[in-house]
C-alpha cells in the first residue's frame, strides 16, 4: 500500500462517528494500514469528548495487534487564533491537528489568515487541517509560506467534497499545486468517522494526481518519516515505535 498511514480519524468518543479504536485496528490490518493517529475532534464542539479523553490516552496501547497507533486530536481553531487544549494537554499527545469547525463562525478572508498564521507561529500545532473548506476561505500563498517556514504540514483531506465540506474540490487542487510549488509538508488524512473509510485515499490521489507533489514530502509514505516529523515538531521521541518499524525495514 503506497500510503500505509492514516493521521486524522475519529472514534465514537466524537458522537457523531461510529467506530471504536479496536474496530479501527482490525480494520487497518484489513486493509494495509500500519499506523493510524487518533484524532477526536477538541472539547469546543458541543459533541466532542471532555478533555479527560485526551488527557487519559496514555492508557492506549502503543502498538495494538501489530498496527501502531498514535494518541492525537483535531483541535478547534479558537477566536483569538489558539486552539481548544492546554499546552500540559498538548504536551502529552503525540500528534496535534488543528482546523476550522462550527465553534468558530466563518468570517472574512483576511480574518482566517490572521488566525491561521497565529496557529502556525504558535508551535502548538503540526497539521492543518482541511485547508480547502469553502466556509473558511484564506490567502493560501500567505498561510503556506508560512506553514513551509515554520514546518507545519498541509493536509490533503480525502473526506472533503465527499463526505462533508462539499464543493471544495477546486479549492484544494489549487492548494496542493501551490503546496507543489513551494515545497510544503503533507498530511494525508480520511477524517474518517466510520472505520471502514480508514485508508482510502481515493480522493485525495485525485488531488496529487492534479498537482505534481512529489512523494517525498508526503508523510504517509513512511512511518519512520511520520516520527521523524512529530519530533522535529518538539513531540517525544517514541522509542517503541522507532524499534517496531526499524526491525521491519
Amino acid at each position: 500500500m503506497k500510503y500505509c498511514i492514516d493521521l486524522h480519524t475519529h472514534t465514537i468518543a466524537s458522537d457523531h462517528a461510529y467506530s471504536t479504536i479496536a474496530d479501527y485496528v482490525h480494520q487497518a490490518k484489513e486493509c494495509g494500514i500500519r499506523m493510524f493517529a487518533t484524532t477526536d475532534h477538541g472539547p469546543s464542539l458541543s459533541d466532542a469528548p471532555h478533555l479527560w479523553h485526551f488527557n487519559n490516552l496514555k492508557v492506549v496501547p502503543r502498538i495494538i495487534d501489530t498496527v501502531a497507533v498514535l494518541r492525537g486530536i483535531e483541535a478547534n481553531i479558537t477566536a483569538e487564533g489558539g486552539i481548544d487544549i492546554p499546552k500540559r494537554t498538548r504536551d502529552g499527545l503525540d500528534i496535534v491537528l488543528a482546523g476550522f469547525h462550527p465553534n468558530l463562525p466563518p468570517a472574512d478572508v483576511r480574518t482566517h489568515t490572521e488566525l491561521l498564521l497565529k496557529v502556525i507561529e504558535s508551535g502548538e500545532v503540526d497539521i492543518i487541517t482541511h485547508p480547502g473548506s469553502v466556509h473558511y476561505p484564506f490567502e493560501y500563498r500567505t498561510v503556506l509560506e508560512a506553514a513551509r517556514e515554520y514546518g507545519v504540514a498541509i493536509e490533503i483531506n480525502s473526506s472533503s467534497d465527499v463526505n462533508t465540506r462539499f464543493g471544495s474540490f477546486d479549492n484544494c487542487v489549487q492548494i496542493a499545486r501551490l503546496a507543489a510549488e513551494l515545497g510544503n509538508i503533507i498530511s494525508l488524512g480520511t477524517d474518517a468517522h466510520i472505520c471502514y473509510y480508514l485508508g482510502n485515499f481515493d480522493h485525495s490521489q485525485k488531488v496529487l494526481n492534479s498537482s505534481g507533489i512529489a512523494d517525498e514530502n508526503i508523510l504517509n509514505t513512511d512511518p519512520l518519516k511520520v516520527l521523524d516529523f512529530l519530533e522535529s515538531r518538539g513531540h517525544k521521541r517514541i522509542d517503541l515505535l522507532r524499534k517496531f518499524f526499524s526491525d521491519r525495514t
